[in-house]
């Protein structure tokens, strides 16, 4: 081939370069109300005011829990695994990228070679035995007239960008876990001071039952009475027990620690339930980083559409090489041993037995799948964030009316136990209403503890602070103690951003 057609070529496949053959790509649609339902501890968020990027559980205002957050990023396993498939995907999308360059190869051999004497056309002064040594390399460039080699990139960039947002998911759902889990270890630290003082009210009553038993005054039926009540709540003591071990233990393994070796003191102060800024459904598509994956993934999926259609149309690369070929090692590298060949190589399949068809419905099937799975990804999110916001509501209600009904049954118990200090009722007067009163304070113990936990899961389903942009500049990356760490998250040069479109 002349220079000038060699010229030709490389135009005609840089004006084809701008080819793709992959769709248009569309964020599937989903249905998108213009506002939340019922009413919370919660406010419409303005632009300014939004969740804390970082450190969201600060809210709650316990320095012991942000302690045990901050000891999560640093040693958490699965957090860890998280971080390592997304350096991966960050591998495996450079390895693509790789594709876009010549691809250089050299060697070189020494060799010790007999002919057959029966080799056809061997002439009759050609050497049985001879050396040859060879020195060389190769240039292979593929020209992408179709778009194959960019939808690869593309697919192979978001799929990154994917793992990012999956390894963000993995952080806020391990934070989200370590903040309930710790939100009911304080409930149950509420719960077991509130049984020890009813253990030591009820052990001065069967000390007062048993004084008036000496005395003539009551008979052995109330000192039982009192005795049955001051063991069932030894006993309510112990269980509340061992669901903080158990408690204790899970949090343990989230902060990457010894459950052996893992402490964690006590502490009865309440904490506040955080009045928290709640955003548009729509914008809930910008803050979740599990809908931001499901979306990469689903553009990636339509790129490798372009990618299987691209396999029906011939390739073109250009190829050269040259390089030292002798008979001896000395000279080797003198002008006569010189050899090149250069020129493009075409390449087409004729039949295949349906295999290119196959592959383009596969591509187009997993992008209805991928678009399908982002659909019941945003509803599922939509669905997460109203139930929380039901049960901040109803909680919230039944909480204020639980409170009513602990006060008029700590009333009624201070009634029973004067009236029978006066012997005018039955130590079972006073049993039924300690019952009643331990009960309905429990019970609005455990509806504090609900309303902060739904609090924790409201969060959780707007996205914890994280916004889609994280995608689009330097973001946060967890850095481990057990060297999992990255030096960041960084959009590759020259990508689309997730909500751009491609032609």
């Amino acid at each position: 081939m002349q220079k000038p057609e060699l010229v030709l070529v490389l135009i005609i496949g840089m004006a084809l370069g701008g080819c793709s053959l992959a769709p248009v790509y569309k964020v599937p649609a989903v249905p998108l109300a213009a506002s939340w339902q019922g009413t919370g501890p919660w406010q419409q968020a303005q632009p300014a005011d939004r969740l804390p990027r970082d450190h969201w559980w600060r809210l709650y205002h316990d320095a012991r829990l942000d302690q045990l957050q901050q000891q999560l990023l640093a040693h958490n396993a699965d957090l860890a695994a998280a971080l390592a498939h997304y350096r991966q995907a960050q591998a495996f999308d450079l390895q693509a990228r790789s594709e876009q360059f010549p691809q250089v190869t050299a060697g070189g051999s020494i060799q010790r070679n007999r002919q057959s004497d029966t080799r056809p056309l061997r002439g009759p002064t050609a050497p049985a035995t001879y050396d040859a040594y060879t020195l060389g390399a190769q240039v292979n460039y593929e020209l992408d007239l179709w778009g194959r080699v960019r939808n690869t990139v593309e697919a192979g960039n978001d799929d990154t960008l994917a793992a990012a947002a999956d390894l963000a998911s993995a952080q806020l759902s391990l934070q989200a876990q370590l903040a309930d889990r710790y939100i009911q270890l304080r409930g149950l630290d509420q719960q077991l001071a509130l049984l020890r003082q009813s253990i030591d009210a009820y052990r001065k009553a069967l000390q007062l039952t048993q004084t008036l038993h000496s005395g003539g005054l009551v008979s052995g039926l109330d000192v039982a009475r009192a005795q049955t009540q001051l063991s069932s709540t030894k006993s309510q003591w112990s269980q509340v027990r061992v669901q903080r071990v158990l408690l204790k233990d899970a949090i343990a393994v989230l902060v990457g620690d010894s459950a052996s070796q893992f402490t964690l003191a006590a502490k009865t102060d309440t904490l506040k339930l955080p009045s928290l800024p709640v955003s548009v459904p729509s914008a809930l598509l910008q803050r979740r980083p599990d809908i931001a994956a499901a979306e990469r993934r689903t553009a990636a999926a339509n790129a490798r559409i372009g990618v299987a259609r691209a396999a029906w149309f011939p390739s073109l690369t250009l190829n050269a090489q040259g390089g030292f070929q002798s008979a001896a090692y000395a000279g080797l590298l003198s002008a006569p041993n010189h050899f090149w060949a250069i020129g493009p190589i075409v390449f087409d399949t004729l039949f295949d037995g349906g295999r290119r068809k196959a592959g383009v419905e596969a591509a187009k099937a997993a992008t209805d799948e991928a678009g399908a799975r982002y659909r019941s990804v945003v509803l599922n999110a939509f669905a997460q964030v109203e139930d929380n916001l039901a049960q901040l509501d109803h909680l919230g209600v039944a909480a204020r009316d639980q409170q009513d009904a602990a006060d008029a049954a700590q009333h009624s118990l201070d009634l029973a136990m004067d009236r029978y200090r006066q012997g005018a009722v039955g130590y079972l007067d006073v049993v039924q209403a300690q019952t009643v009163a331990l009960a309905s304070r429990r019970s609005l113990l455990d509806l504090d503890t609900r309303q902060l936990r739904a609090s924790v899961q409201l969060i959780r389903a707007m996205g914890g602070g994280w916004s889609i942009g994280r995608l689009s500049s330097r973001a946060h990356v967890p850095q481990l103690a057990h060297g999992a760490g990255s030096a960041g998250w960084m959009r590759p040069k020259g990508s689309a951003t997730p909500a751009q479109t491609r032609s």
